[in-house]
């Protein structure tokens, strides 16, 4: 016998991130309840993107094209390369600071323990962009996690193999922090007043 529609839909919601069994469940009533409309508008907008919504093949952000806008514009400086961990810290800096580089998308942080190593970041794909001689500075804003500065500190030495000068986000940021939660103000700042990684 099949799972009831219901108790699919309860939990087709914890998918989510933070979503738990009694949150799901009041998603699921809510939209019954009062949202029939949105719920199926958000079915078919989620299933759009899910069919295409990719990554932009030059800094592995989401993109409805090859080429996402940030990568395609000519009003960008190629010079300086930012490294993130996702596209919602690209979203951070964008809103927080006046940065016209580009980036690259982790879309994680090396973390060994849960299988995710250098092949998985798509390091090999900006080693290959930080061989071509058009980088300079390769800014580093990686989370202040335990994870986040491994993965700072082995980007540090792949820009160093390439002479490129690798930098991280100054102090400020709290530690164990992420980007996409810091307020503006502590962002930009730490954006302005980054520094050389030292050896």
């Amino acid at each position: 016998m099949s799972q009831p529609l219901l108790e699919q839909l309860i939990e087709a919601f914890r998918v989510l991130p933070g979503v738990g069994q009694k949150t799901a469940q009041r998603m699921a009533y809510h939209v019954l309840e009062r949202e029939r409309d949105g719920g199926l508008r958000l079915a078919s907008v989620l299933a759009e993107a899910i069919e295409k919504i990719g990554h932009c093949e030059q800094c592995r952000d989401f993109s409805e094209s090859p080429i996402c806008p940030v990568c395609a514009s000519s009003n960008r400086e190629r010079q300086m390369l930012c490294v993130i961990e996702s596209p919602a810290d690209r979203l951070a800096i964008e809103h927080a600071t006046s940065y016209r580089g580009v980036y690259f998308v982790l879309q994680g942080r090396l973390s060994p323990l849960d299988g995710i190593g250098p092949r998985e970041l798509g390091l090999d794909q900006l080693e290959s962009r930080l061989a071509q001689g058009e980088v300079g500075e390769l800014i580093i804003a990686t989370n202040s996690t335990v994870e986040g500065e491994a993965t700072a500190h082995y980007l540090a030495q792949l820009a160093r193999r390439h002479k490129v000068i690798p930098s991280r986000l100054a102090q400020g940021l709290p530690l164990g922090g992420e980007l996409e939660y810091v307020d503006r103000g502590t962002l930009s700042h730490a954006f302005g007043s980054r520094s050389e990684l030292a050896e």
